[in-house]
């Protein structure tokens, strides 16, 4: 009962979370103002412009996954192989014959051996599967995303399941691959993000000069009494982090985030095309800011911000969809309207800007998770009857004809 709560409760929080946010966000706004906003003064040309970004930055991270789940596949095949060699492997029989029979001679007079050691022992073995195909990756990174639309991070665990459905490839091994997909782009994007809020400091700058509101005259009000008792206070709430970071094992936390981080990235040396991956991971994150970046254009309050307010934004926009609500709802909305303000835009267009932006483009993701639920159920699955048939049949084909083989030699 408590684990059933427990799961239940893990639904309803990220759900409750959002909706308290965007309840407090838009509490008294004029909705009938936003529908002439809808209507009369947004620019829908630009908006579908940027869809056609933000289904290639999902098709780029499709291709990509193929990519990594490629050394899977290879490894399986190889160790398949061993495991087939060595339970056909003519050595097997020659141990129950006697060692003087004809059998027995040298690898010279034994073309079965020559064949083994060419590793063309199983010309005929289907030692490929799982076949990873490209379409099914694609179709399951896009329901990856419309599901985590309900549950947060249940997208990962769902195209994982697609892929062992529809591919026969193992679920562990395609979690991990999603684990080190994740390393990838949290280390690019905590790159990104350091830079570009090292380069755009200025702006909190120009944020105190039009408010009035300057450190030095904060400072300048403060008593000694005052400064004593900040500095108590801040004490304090230092201690009071330590213990909540001791209490919560943030410490091997933030290590084992670290270690996963750095396993992520030297894992890329089993990856057959490494420049490949590279293009694939930037196209992913250029494709998610220009589908972003182009609806600025959609409004006037924003049209003329550049490329650093874009790209600012988008990152703040991408750290805090990182607080588990259904694609980032409510915390988006609160971190991407707080930085175009400092960046001179009106609240209540900012307002209207966030929850249009993030409603047509979560729109977007809920349609492309219904073509890949419809295209998914024309597609072939690989079953396990289906898959150890084949390996069964392969297995008589090279006991037959191995047996040619030793008859011939006779």
């Amino acid at each position: 009962m408590k684990t059933i709560l427990t799961n239940i409760a893990k639904i309803i929080a990220p759900i409750l979370l959002g909706g308290a946010i965007l309840y407090w966000m838009y509490r008294g706004e004029d909705f009938m103002r936003l529908r002439h906003v809808l209507l009369e003064e947004m620019d829908w040309t630009w908006m579908l412009l940027s869809f056609p970004f933000g289904i290639l930055a999902q098709l780029f991270r499709g291709w990509r996954w193929k990519q990594t789940l490629e050394p899977i596949a290879r490894d399986i095949s190889r160790k398949e192989e061993r495991g087939m060699r060595n339970e056909n492997s003519p050595s097997a029989e020659r141990g129950t014959r006697n060692e003087n029979s004809p059998s027995a001679d040298s690898s010279d007079n034994n073309p079965m051996t020559e064949q083994q050691e060419d590793g063309n022992l199983f010309p005929h073995s289907s030692f490929l599967l799982p076949r990873i195909r490209s379409s099914v990756c694609i179709y399951a990174v896009f329901l990856s995303y419309a599901t985590s639309l309900i549950i947060p991070r249940l997208g990962e665990f769902t195209r994982c399941g697609v892929l062992k459905r529809y591919d026969g490839c193992s679920f562990s091994k395609a979690l991990g691959t999603v684990v080190t997909e994740r390393a990838i782009d949290t280390l690019l994007m905590g790159t990104v993000a350091g830079l570009t809020l090292l380069f755009q400091l200025s702006i909190f700058g120009t944020f105190f000069t039009q408010t009035g509101t300057s450190l030095d005259t904060i400072f300048e009000r403060f008593s000694l009494t005052g400064y004593l008792v900040t500095a108590i206070c801040a004490i304090a709430i230092l201690i009071l982090l330590h213990i909540l970071f001791q209490s919560l094992n943030i410490y091997s936390k933030v290590k084992a985030t670290a270690s996963g981080i750095w396993q992520g990235v030297t894992s890329l040396k089993d990856v057959k095309n490494l420049p490949l991956f590279i293009f694939f991971t930037l196209g992913i994150w250029v494709s998610y800011f220009l589908h972003y970046y182009m609806t600025f254009f959609c409004f006037e309050a924003t049209s003329h911000l550049g490329l650093a307010c874009a790209l600012v934004t988008f990152v703040v926009g991408s750290i805090a969809v990182i607080v588990p609500t259904p694609n980032g709802a409510g915390p988006w909305h609160f971190a991407v309207k707080t930085m175009l303000i400092l960046y001179g835009v009106v609240d209540e267009y900012a307002l209207y800007f966030v929850l249009i932006v993030h409603t047509v483009q979560t729109m977007l993701v809920v349609a492309l998770g219904i073509y890949a639920w419809a295209a998914l159920s024309f597609t072939k699955r690989v079953s396990r009857s289906e898959e150890g048939g084949t390996k069964r049949v392969s297995r008589k084909e090279e006991r037959g004809k191995r047996k040619e083989i030793s008859s011939g030699a006779e």
